[in-house]
């Protein structure tokens, strides 16, 4: 991989990272992990594994949208 597109991407899930462990809302949390592997996907790839990669770029938004569905819910 290209340094500087290494470097972007591992800043990019650095900062997801960071903002996962900062943030108290469980959206922003979400958010922060859905943006880790968004910069961890580049990486999977790279290194050949293809299937998996593919794998996590269509898991990783179905399982956000269903978990903020069950953190939106609110008890009665």
């Amino acid at each position: 991989m290209i340094d500087i597109f290494a470097a972007i991407f591992g800043a990019i899930a650095l900062i997801g990272a960071a903002g996962a462990a900062i943030e108290r809302d469980p959206f922003a949390k979400l958010i922060a992990v859905g943006v880790i592997a968004g910069g961890v996907v580049p990486f999977i790839a790279d290194r050949g594994y293809l299937d998996v990669a593919i794998a996590v770029a269509l898991v990783v938004p179905v399982t956000t949208i269903f978990i903020l569905l069950v953190c939106r819910r609110e008890e009665a």
